[in-house]
This record gives structure tokens, C-alpha cells and sequence, in this order.
């Protein structure tokens, strides 16, 4: 069966000390339902996950570097967390630059874990019920957000996990917005 899903070109953005199964999961199932996943780095060269703080998996080699990505040509976007991951990511202004178009154009953004710090420093959090990690909830409030201990919050077109026993209810709820999103589309 089709879906809108199958459709959809979807941006992950992710460096070193990514949460393994945050990243690996999500774009399986994407995958799967026919999406087409990009992986941006800020650079090229193979980047390493983690569990639990601990390397796990293969070495993954992003498809592109951050400058290289033009928000306008993706449906969505999904940041998988990790400790390190976002951490890194928050500082490198074209990470912040390419999450912001997101949200101006009011495309899906999906954050798990530790990767609402991205959308912190891209000011979004601000006005939205979210969740993470409970280590960088107290930045979500201060940040303006209300905070839930939920397995998932949609608030418009941010979406919110805390930790990796989310990912089904995570990515259910990004392939949820796509296709409302692409439906919006059609009716337009």
C-alpha cells in the first residue's frame, strides 16, 4: 500500500556520540514505509554512536555535510539524541541555520532525547508543550517550554521523545505529521 509517507524526503542531522538505536531505528522504519532518509554531518567522514555513553554499532557515513543541505528540498526533520550528539551540533551555526528554516516553513520537527537542545538554540521551544531527557528538561522550561513526562508530545509541528523506549511512539507520530501534512497539501 502507498502512502504519503513513501513520498516524503526526510533530513536527520547527527555528528559523533549519537544515541545508536535513535538514529538506526527511526530511519529503518522510515525506510521501510518508503521514505526517502538524508543524514547531514558537518562533515563527510564516518560518525560513531553510542549507548548509554558507551560506542556501539558500525561507523555510519552521513550523506552530505550540513552545508550542503537545502531545507526547502526535505519534508521533515528528525534529530536523534545522544549526550554528545546534540551537544556538538548546538554550536555549529549552518545545524541552528537548517533547524530554524524547518520551523519557519512549519515542517515537522522531531526531537528525541537530549536533542531538544537543538531546538532550544534554534528558538522554538518557547510557547510549546515538549519533552526530553530528564536532564535537559529544566532547559526546556527555562527555555519557555511547558514540559511533560510523556513518551511523545505533538505540539504543532514539534514533536518530542525522552529516550530511546519511546522511538515507536516517536516515529509513529513523525510519519503521523508527514501525512497530515502532506494531506494539508493535497487540499490546498
Amino acid at each position: 500500500m502507498t502512502t504519503p509517507i513513501g513520498q516524503a524526503k526526510i533530513l536527520m542531522l547527527a555528528t559523533d556520540g549519537f544515541e545508536y538505536s535513535e538514529l538506526t531505528e527511526p530511519r529503518s522504519r522510515l525506510e521501510t514505509r518508503g521514505a526517502d532518509v538524508w543524514l547531514a554531518s558537518p562533515d563527510t567522514k564516518p560518525i560513531t554512536g553510542e549507548s548509554g555513553g558507551t560506542p556501539k554499532g558500525e561507523p555510519i557515513r552521513p550523506d552530505m555535510t550540513l552545508d550542503a543541505v537545502d531545507p526547502s528540498d526535505y519534508d521533515a526533520l528528525l534529530l536523534p539524541g545522544g549526550q554528545r550528539n546534540p551537544d556538538s551540533l548546538r554550536i555549529e551555526d549552518r545545524a541552528i541555520a537548517i533547524i530554524r528554516a524547518f520551523g519557519e516553513a512549519g515542517k515537522p520537527i522531531a526531537a528525541i532525547c537530549h536533542a531538544p537542545w537543538l531546538l532550544i538554540e534554534a528558538g522554538l521551544v518557547e510557547g510549546k508543550a515538549v519533552t526530553g531527557w530528564p536532564s535537559v528538561r529544566t532547559d526546556l522550561r527555562n527555555a519557555g517550554g511547558t514540559v511533560r513526562d510523556e513518551e511523545v508530545v505533538v505540539d504543532g509541528n514539534i514533536i518530542t521523545s525522552r529516550k530511546p523506549d519511546d522511538i515507536p511512539a516517536f516515529t509513529d507520530a513523525l510519519i503521523a505529521a508527514i501525512e497530515d501534512r502532506d494531506g494539508e497539501r493535497k487540499a490546498a
